[in-house]
C-alpha cells in the first residue's frame, strides 16, 4: 500500500468490503454512488489490481481486495485515533473495557485492539453480566461491554450504542463424572430433569439468566435456585463444586478442575454477543475496537449462524439494527 494513500479511498474502500453492496456503502459514508465508485476505481489504480468482482447480481471481494482489507482497517483506526488526539476529548484518557472474563469474545477483542494500538491505553473490568456493566456505562464509570443486548431493559438500552460481533455457541459445564460428561455434544433433549446454575439472583446478569429460561422452556430443564453473586473464578469454582451444579456457558469457559465443558445441540443455541458502548463517547479506543471486532467477525465467521441453531426472535431483531451485513448470515436453519 503506498504511503501517501488518501484514508478517504481507504474509507471507501473498507465500506464496500462492509457492506459488499456500492449504494449501502454510499448511504453509510453520505457520499453519492458516483463519488464512491470513483473513489474505488482511483485506489485501484494507485494500487495496480482490482479489489472487487462487479456483476449485475453481487459485489465480492477479490483476492488482492481480501488481502488488503485488514490492513486498510487496521490504517484507518490508527488514522482516527490520531485525528482523535488532534482534537483532544476523551482520546489521551485510558477507555474502561469490561470483558467480563479473561477467556471469551470480549477478551479475544480486548487482546486484538490492544496489539493493534499500542498508543491507547485499555483497562479491563471484570464485570459478571452486561445488565449491571450498562449501568456503570450509563453511569459513567464504565465505556465499554460486550453481552446481550436484548436482555436490557429499553430505557438503558436507549442510552447505548451497540455493534453486533459474535453468535457464541452455548455449552453445559458437567461433572466429569456426569452421565453425559462422555459425549462430544449435548442434545437439549437430554438435559430433561437436570437442574442447571444460570445465575439467577445475580442482578448484574439478568440478561442471561433471561435467556437461560427462554431456552429451559418446554424442555424439561430447571434454573437453579437464585444465589448471590459469584465474585471471581476462585469462589465460582468453590460454590459449584460444592453444590455440585452443572452450568449454563459458552463454548470458550475458563477451565474448572473436575469439570468439562460440552456444546450444546439439538437445536444448537446461541448466545448473541454486541460490543456496547455509551452513546456519543468520542474516543479512538471504541473506533478501534469497533475495527477490530469486525475483523475478526469477518475472518473467523462469527456472524453466521450455524445449521439448527436457536436464537429468540428478540436477539435476532437488535442483532440487525445498523448491521445490514448481519442479514447475509446463513439463517438456513429454523430458529425457535
Amino acid at each position: 500500500m503506498p504511503h501517501d494513500t488518501d484514508p478517504r479511498l481507504l474509507r471507501a474502500f473498507a465500506a464496500v468490503a462492509q457492506e459488499l453492496h456500492f449504494t449501502r456503502a454510499a448511504a453509510r459514508l453520505y457520499v453519492a454512488q458516483q463519488a464512491l465508485s470513483r473513489d474505488i476505481r482511483r485506489l485501484e489504480r494507485e494500487l495496480g489490481t482490482e479489489l472487487f468482482v462487479r456483476t449485475t447480481r453481487a459485489v465480492t471481494l477479490t483476492a488482492e481486495g481480501a488481502r488488503l482489507l485488514p490492513h486498510a482497517r487496521a490504517v484507518l483506526a490508527a488514522h482516527d485515533e490520531w485525528q482523535a488526539a488532534r482534537a483532544g476529548g476523551d482520546g489521551g484518557r485510558p477507555l474502561l473495557v469490561d470483558i467480563s472474563a479473561p477467556v471469551g469474545t470480549g477478551a479475544r477483542v480486548l487482546a486484538r485492539a490492544r496489539a493493534q494500538a499500542p498508543g491507547v491505553e485499555f483497562v479491563a473490568r471484570f464485570i459478571s453480566g452486561l445488565t449491571g456493566a450498562a449501568a456503570e456505562i450509563l453511569a459513567g464509570r464504565l465505556d465499554v461491554s460486550f453481552g446481550r443486548v436484548a436482555g436490557l431493559d429499553p430505557a438503558v438500552l436507549a442510552g447505548l450504542a451497540h455493534q453486533p460481533v459474535r453468535f457464541e455457541r452455548m455449552a453445559v459445564l458437567l461433572d466429569a463424572g456426569h452421565r453425559l460428561a462422555g459425549l462430544a455434544e449435548v442434545p437439549l433433549d437430554a438435559l430433561a430433569g437436570e437442574t442447571l446454575y444460570a445465575a439467577a439472583g445475580n442482578p448484574a446478569t439478568a440478561e442471561w439468566t433471561d435467556l437461560a429460561e427462554r431456552l429451559f422452556a418446554g424442555r424439561g430443564i430447571r434454573t437453579a435456585a437464585p444465589f448471590p453473586e459469584i465474585a471471581g473464578e476462585e469462589e465460582f469454582v468453590r460454590v459449584v463444586r460444592g453444590r455440585g451444579w452443572s452450568v449454563l456457558a459458552s463454548t470458550e469457559f475458563m477451565d474448572v478442575p473436575g469439570m468439562v465443558v460440552r456444546p450444546l445441540t439439538g437445536p444448537v443455541p446461541l448466545a448473541p454477543v454486541s460490543l456496547v458502548w455509551r452513546k456519543g463517547l468520542a474516543h479512538p479506543g471504541v473506533r478501534v475496537l469497533r475495527t477490530v471486532a469486525s475483523a475478526a467477525g469477518a475472518a473467523g465467521g462469527w456472524l453466521e449462524k450455524p445449521p439448527g441453531s436457536w436464537l429468540p426472535e428478540p436477539d435476532m431483531s437488535l442483532m440487525l439494527v445498523d448491521a445490514p451485513h448481519v442479514a447475509r448470515v446463513k439463517t438456513t436453519s429454523r430458529d425457535t
